[in-house]
């Protein structure tokens, strides 16, 4: 029996469902995007060399090639099943595979220059508190001076603010409640099961069990955790860019 292959229409379509889901978690994922691609074209150089941390399929990237198609885009992500589905629809951008929690996985990267940015989104909670310092060490030392880390995430305050918390919480989920008026999109692990049943995905599948990409272990959800592990890591100045309750962009600027 032959083989389905993953077409890149095909994989475009996957990539639209996987962004409707994470539209889900985070209603105003196009606004953080957007103030996210706006700090990069701050830095003011037409063609940025910039590193997707925890890319999935592509999402930011693509998004960053369209704003400054002069740029060069660095994709990374240790899923092999969402970097398949990015490199079928995205056949111009560069994916690797590696994990950030991994010492070393800089060396994959194949820079030949400092990179002016690195970026993030609804991923770098997954690295847990003790594993932080050490992936901030590594990615400062593929930044320039002045070069930006900006990571776009729902992070918590309770440890410092409680009241603080519930209430950037409460209205989380009031736009949420606003923008989908209780017809939220499929959750995570529907599109998960959805793609488990496409043929096409079977190779993919196989690579992803073999690799043990699934979401696993504890994780870094305070904002505290990630200013504290940026600053031993070097980084000078350190504090959102954007905010919609608890959904943050993070700047950090290498020292």
């Amino acid at each position: 029996m032959e083989a389905m292959v993953l077409t890149r229409d095909a994989a475009r379509e996957w990539i639209s469902r996987w962004d409707r889901q994470q539209e889900g978690y985070v209603p105003e994922r196009e606004e953080r995007f957007t103030a996210l691609i706006d700090a990069v074209e701050a830095l003011g150089r037409p063609d940025p060399l910039v590193v997707d941390l925890g890319c999935g399929p592509g999402s930011l990237s693509i998004r960053l090639l369209e704003r400054l198609p002069r740029a060069t885009v660095v994709a990374v992500d240790a899923d092999p099943l969402l970097l398949g589905l990015g490199r079928a629809a995205h056949p111009g951008l560069r994916f690797v595979s590696a994990d950030l929690r991994t010492p070393g996985w800089s060396g994959s990267l194949g820079l030949d220059r400092p990179a002016d940015a690195v970026v993030s989104t609804t991923a770098l909670h997954w690295i847990s508190a003790a594993d932080l310092p050490k992936t901030y060490a590594e990615l400062a030392a593929v930044l320039r001076p002045g070069g930006l880390l900006l990571n776009g995430d729902n992070l918590e305050t309770d440890d410092a603010t409680p009241a603080l918390a519930r209430l950037e919480r409460a209205l989380h989920e009031r736009e949420a409640g606003r923008r989908f008026a209780g017809r939220r999109p499929e959750n995570w692990r529907q599109w998960w099961d959805a793609v488990a049943a496409d043929p096409a995905f079977d190779d993919l599948h196989a690579a992803r069990a073999t690799a043990g990409a699934d979401h696993h272990g504890s994780e870094s959800p305070l904002l505290s955790q990630h200013v504290g592990a940026l600053r031993d890591a070097g980084f000078t100045e350190i504090g959102p860019l954007w905010q919609r309750g608890h959904d943050r962009l993070l700047c950090a600027v290498r020292g």
